[in-house]
């Protein structure tokens, strides 16, 4: 038996960095949204031991590289399990786009294997790996908008979040997280923006659309505070980097705004991947 889900992506409506921290992680508060982009995670047990995965995209390792591979690596361990596992990815995430693809997938894993064992490991277990993994990879165990504190671990799950039209534009460009982090001069100290005031009033953006890694990376790459600028004058009520970059989105008011917006950015920005999807604010059990 094989299960075959897709999972989806991620923005940051805000990320705040507080602080770095002793053990070399940094302290934050962020609104995490997932997105309906999705790659396709396809994990069946195998006759072999150990893992094997391959992926359509040359962009990914198929090994130990691949975060999804350590998850499947990590799950074996913990749940004392034998065999051997195949993972297939079928990769439509942007590689190194700041959306959370290889988390993502990472999450999937996990939460797959989990299913085809008959659930024996607890949440709070799957947890603990998700976490040793990689900060990102606790959103994706529940894809709900959540606020992520600490190192992105401690998720509140926030209701009340609209299905933004978003329009998507990631230039032909790889950010390193690890340098962005590492470049960051830390002025903030503790997290300004707060939730209960941004969900009186959702779409009051700018008051909440923050990503402190912007001044880094778009310091090094021009390129997307030139999205930026036109995102804006083309109907966004708000645009921001996602995460570490280099993915820049836009959010507007209605579907058809950023349909047309995106018929455009495919002709203006040809080098870059346009994507015109929405915020997934809603859970998946409660849609129609």
């Amino acid at each position: 038996m094989a299960l075959r889900v897709g999972t989806p992506a991620k923005i940051n409506l805000w990320l705040e960095i507080v602080r770095k921290r002793e053990d070399g992680y940094h302290d934050l508060s962020s609104l995490m949204l997932p997105v309906a982009v999705y790659d396709h995670v396809e994990v069946a047990w195998s006759r072999e031991g150990g893992v094997r995965l391959s992926c359509s995209s040359a962009e990914v390792p198929d090994d130990r590289g691949n975060l999804a591979w350590r998850a499947a690596d990590a799950y074996l361990e913990a749940a004392g399990v034998t065999r051997g596992v195949s993972i297939r990815l079928e990769k439509n995430i942007p590689v190194g786009a700041g959306m959370g693809g290889g988390s993502s997938d990472a999450a999937a894993v996990l939460l797959a294997l989990n299913r085809l064992s008959e659930n024996p490991l607890s949440e709070a277990v799957l947890q603990r790996l998700a976490v040793g993994l990689g900060a990102d990879v606790p959103f994706f165990l529940h894809c709900v908008p959540a606020l992520a504190t600490g190192i992105g671990e401690r998720l509140l799950p926030v209701h009340g979040i609209p299905d933004y039209p978003l329009l998507l534009v990631k230039p032909p460009i790889s950010v390193s997280t690890g340098w962005v982090y590492g470049s960051l001069k830390l002025t903030r100290g503790e997290s300004r923006i707060k939730l209960r005031s941004f969900l009186d009033r959702p779409w009051h953006l700018s008051e909440v659309l923050r990503n402190d890694l912007e001044t880094v990376t778009l310091n090094e790459y021009p390129q997307l505070g030139q999205i930026k600028c036109w995102l804006m004058e083309n109907g966004a009520v708000g645009s921001l980097m996602s995460g570490s970059g280099p993915t820049v989105f836009g959010v507007f008011a209605e579907q058809r705004l950023a349909d047309g917006a995106g018929e455009l950015a495919r002709r203006v920005w040809k080098d870059c991947r346009v994507d015109v999807t929405r915020v997934l604010g809603t859970p998946v059990s409660a849609r129609s």
